[in-house]
């Protein structure tokens, strides 16, 4: 058969011709990749690759997070098991055993509302005074002993600031970035200000420094009253919680028995659950102060 045309290459991997019904050689149309096609290519191979690059790390990231918490729980049990023991018979019991030889149940009682009520006004912690409501009165009891004595913690601070307002006033413009959240709880109606106050109370904020500085925010004390109670209902239960654990660890040590297993896996667990719900709030509470921020940021210019 006779081709008229240039011969083809046997080599070739392309067909770029053929013949017609009378022995003619036809040259067919040759597909050629674009440019642009070539790059979407290589854009597609690239987002298939950082796809999977993702999924590693993600995968990755989990084993981490599992290895982690596993380590956690293991120091956990180690604790619980053998040094807390050691810790309640040379510092706790001796403690709990002069607490229960000189004050009575009431005087306790008053004594612990005396300091969550004026420690913070003293520029003092007060989370001694909480775990010891907790090992004493337990929740119910412990809670309302506690939270009374706050509204009173949070109140005294308020009204002492106003001696100080514009020494106050002063700092925060000196440290303008610092005082953005304080000057939060001031902007808005009564509930936007409500609101600030519970978030900056739940965020990882101070306590005792909050106290003074929030009537030069010019928040009213309403919101700032209950928002500081609504706020501080969290740390209040996980306070009690600790003085519960710690009086079931002295009370195992005075004993002279172990916790059980079970007993371990129970305080292990209501432990995470309080540190993981702190945690939850307080990422909830920056970042809803960050997405506040960020809508005053305008105003405030």
């Amino acid at each position: 058969m006779t081709v008229n045309g240039p011969k083809l290459d046997d080599s070739a991997t392309t067909l770029k011709g053929i013949e017609d019904n009378e022995g003619d050689y036809v040259k067919l149309p040759v597909y050629e990749v674009t440019e642009a096609e070539r790059d979407e290519e290589e854009v597609g191979k690239g987002k298939s690759w950082v796809g999977r690059l993702k999924c590693g790390q993600l995968l990755c990231r989990w084993v981490m997070y599992l290895v982690l918490f596993s380590l956690a729980g293991v120091l956990a049990f180690v604790f619980f098991r053998w040094v807390a023991p050691m810790l309640m018979d040379k510092e706790v019991i001796p403690i709990i055993n002069w607490e229960r030889s000189t004050f009575s149940t009431p005087v306790l009682a008053v004594l612990i509302f005396a300091t969550v009520a004026v420690f913070p006004a003293l520029l003092l912690p007060s989370s001694p005074s909480m775990w010891v409501a907790g090992m004493t009165f337990g929740y119910g009891y412990g809670f309302l002993l506690i939270i009374s004595a706050v509204a009173i913690g949070v109140s005294l601070p308020y009204f002492i600031g106003s001696l100080f307002y514009h020494k106050i006033q002063g700092w925060m413009d000196r440290y303008p970035k610092r005082a953005s959240i304080i000057r939060l709880a001031g902007e808005g109606d009564w509930l936007n200000q409500f609101r600030s106050v519970v978030l900056i109370r739940v965020s990882p904020f101070p306590y005792i420094i909050y106290n003074y500085c929030a009537l030069a925010s010019n928040v009213k004390y309403g919101p700032y009253f209950l928002g500081s109670l609504v706020g501080m209902i969290p740390d209040v239960f996980i306070a009690i919680y600790t003085g519960i654990v710690i009086r079931a660890l002295a009370d195992a040590s005075h004993s002279q028995h172990s916790l059980s297993a079970q007993e371990i896996i129970f305080n292990i667990l209501g432990f995470a659950t309080a540190v993981a719900t702190t945690i939850i709030c307080t990422i909830f509470a920056k970042r809803r102060l960050s997405k506040l921020q960020m809508e005053e940021e305008p105003l405030l210019q």
